[in-house]
């Protein structure tokens, strides 16, 4: 049985592929640099990284609450069953109206389907999206004052084997938070204690952002659509925890406190 990993050296689909790897199982990580080649956005690459895999870890890039995902998302769907790769574990976001269309287009291909929904990784703001600005000493955002029950990507990792590797899970939605509501407030402090040095948190109104993302090098379009998108989940719809780390792992996930100390302990380790 062979796994393909759709956005292999992603956040969670490096994680993914680490796992599988140390479990002796076999995969196939793909990207648009990768050979094969995959983009979400040319299906004359869907059939080269879909052949000989029997199971799929499908993270949509770059995010499924977006206009039009629906369609792409349930195109590739339809045609990995056609080639035979019919076992689809799908990671969603919560409480995105745009996210959801994507997941009923998904189901509706008729797959052997699982769909993690999970809240935003701690990691984004250590490897990627907000490290660059938090390293620089500040962190901005859409305006919002509502509590995220932010989650560690490792955590995610672990329940995107478990279910991949377990038919228990199939036809089965997992909401996944991390153990505690933090504000993104909350978090710039948390930061900056962590690695002693202030990390200065400020909030903008959502077209001042999206102007802060596009000087920042995002693609206008792309940097649109995250504000809105930003400003539409942080209503506080998702202010609340869910036990769907514990009912896939039979653990908590781990805290963000714990995360930043190990972050540093490793970044010191290899410095």
């Amino acid at each position: 049985m062979t796994i393909l990993i759709t956005g292999g050296t992603g956040k969670t689909g490096s994680r993914v592929a680490h796992r599988l790897n140390a479990l002796g199982q076999s995969f196939r990580a793909v990207t648009r640099h990768s050979e094969p080649r995959f983009d979400w956005y040319d299906d004359s690459t869907w059939d080269g990284a879909l052949m000989g895999c029997t199971s799929a870890y499908v993270t949509f890039q770059p995010d499924l609450g977006l206009p039009g995902a629906d369609a792409v998302l349930g195109a590739f769907a339809r045609r990995a069953v056609a080639l035979g790769c019919t076992r689809l574990v799908l990671l969603s976001g919560r409480g995105e109206d745009g996210a959801r269309q994507a997941e009923t287009a998904f189901i509706a291909a008729g797959a052997e389907w699982t769909i993690l929904r999970s809240a935003f990784f701690f990691q984004n703001f250590t490897e990627s999206f907000w490290a660059e600005e938090i390293a620089a000493g500040s962190l901005t955002m859409v305006e919002s004052t509502v509590g995220e029950p932010f989650i560690d990507a490792d955590d995610l990792a672990d329940v995107a084997v478990a279910t991949l590797l377990d038919p228990a899970h199939i036809g089965r939605i997992h909401e996944l938070t991390g153990p505690r509501l933090i504000t993104f407030r909350e978090i710039a402090r948390e930061i900056g204690t962590a690695y002693g040095r202030p990390v200065a948190y400020q909030q903008l109104p959502v077209a001042d952002y999206v102007a802060a993302l596009v000087s920042a090098g995002l693609p206008r379009e792309d940097a649109t659509g995250l504000a809105y998108l930003f400003d539409e989940v942080l209503d506080g719809r998702n202010a609340h925890l869910e036990p769907g780390v514990n009912d896939v792992l039979g653990r908590e996930g781990r805290d963000f406190a714990t995360f930043l100390g190990d972050t540093l302990a490793q970044t010191a380790h290899h410095g």
